[in-house]
């Protein structure tokens, strides 16, 4: 019987702060043949999402922690190199949430067999995948922004945002997004966006609170948030009366070892009369068919672009997690596994 051999990183300790590369080991395993119903995928291309800084923790929450000594998890887009399942065929292209290994044997269950619809099969892990539901429905569902309204977005060179920051231009409002650094500052007006912050010109929390008040001399009526700290801060000053605030992340917060004070300003959520709520895109899985209907539409009108960070071969899956972390990234962060891909 012939084997595969892959790669794959483990979680070899727990994080303190800010994951290190001593957290992350790297290993070999033997693969076999697929048994009765089952496949054998080599992956192509995976995802490193900020939300896996959570999962390297061990506590309860809306996913399980990610285990000592096991691979971790994470989107891929395989191929499909063998199999005894009538489902799927050799050259079949597969998500899956088996990631950060170079390839894997499943009974099919956990697979879901790709229509690339013209897209780059890489988009479905970003832009057409979990990280554009994620916009959409956030924006969308929550944010519910109208036409003339003032969208403000943090981490809005990220693969969520950038998209977010898309689709408020598509529904008519106004956009202002905050990024890291001017490169990505004038990525983001060359998509649409109506005016940039380039947070790092702006180290404490008075001064953003001014950059975005400039910026928005009507005020915010959405503020969609993934960076939390000084940026909750500065969106609660500017929020209109009845403003929505959908809460996707709060990445400034992920690797702090000890509570950080909460925003001073809390009481505007009262008088403002604003609405803040959290979500996760799973559940928010109804949407789907509209959001893949809509996003083809948009891109063959030219209305979306996105743009990717791409690292190399299994071994440089850490480092490329941890750029999320230093802002490394302009768009999805992806993993190209397949040299061929």
């Amino acid at each position: 019987m012939s084997t595969t051999i892959s790669r794959e990183i483990r979680l070899k300790s727990r994080p303190e702060g800010l994951p290190r590369p001593e957290n992350f080991e790297l290993a070999s395993v033997e693969l076999p043949e697929p048994g009765p119903g089952e496949v054998l995928v080599r992956n192509r291309w995976m995802s490193v999402d900020p939300y896996m800084r959570g999962r390297m923790m061990d506590r309860k929450s809306y996913v399980p922690p990610f285990q000592i000594g096991k691979p971790l998890e994470g989107h891929a887009v395989g191929k499909v190199v063998a199999s005894n399942n009538p489902d799927f065929a050799p050259g079949d292209l597969v998500l899956s949430m088996n990631g950060w290994r170079e390839a894997f044997v499943s009974n099919g269950q956990d697979l879901q067999k790709l229509d690339t619809h013209g897209l780059p099969e890489e988009a479905f892990l970003g832009v057409a995948g979990m990280p554009g539901l994620t916009a959409y429905a956030g924006l969308l569902r929550i944010g519910e922004p109208k036409a003339g309204e003032t969208v403000f977005v943090s981490g809005a060179a990220g693969a969520v945002g950038s998209l977010v920051c898309q689709i408020a231009k598509i529904k008519g409002c106004r956009v202002v997004g905050s990024a890291g650094g001017e490169a990505k500052c004038a990525w983001l007006k060359s998509i649409g966006v109506d005016e940039t912050i380039n947070y790092k010109a702006h180290p404490d929390q008075r001064s953003l609170m001014a950059a975005l008040k400039a910026a928005t001399p009507e005020g915010v009526d959405v503020y969609f948030e993934n960076v939390g700290g000084d940026h909750l801060v500065a969106a609660l000053d500017a929020m209109n009366n009845f403003g929505r605030i959908p809460v996707c992340g709060m990445i400034s917060g992920y690797n702090d070892t000890a509570p950080r004070p909460g925003p001073w300003n809390l009481f505007n959520i009262i008088g403002k009369r604003l609405r803040v709520q959290g979500f996760i895109v799973s559940d928010h899985l109804d949407l789907l068919p509209d959001f893949m209907r809509d996003l083809a539409k948009w891109v063959s009108e030219g209305k979306v672009k996105w743009q990717e960070t791409v690292e190399e071969g299994i071994e440089n899956a850490p480092a490329a997690f941890l750029k999320l972390f230093s802002g490394g990234n302009t768009g999805k962060m992806l993993v190209k596994l397949d040299k061929d891909a």
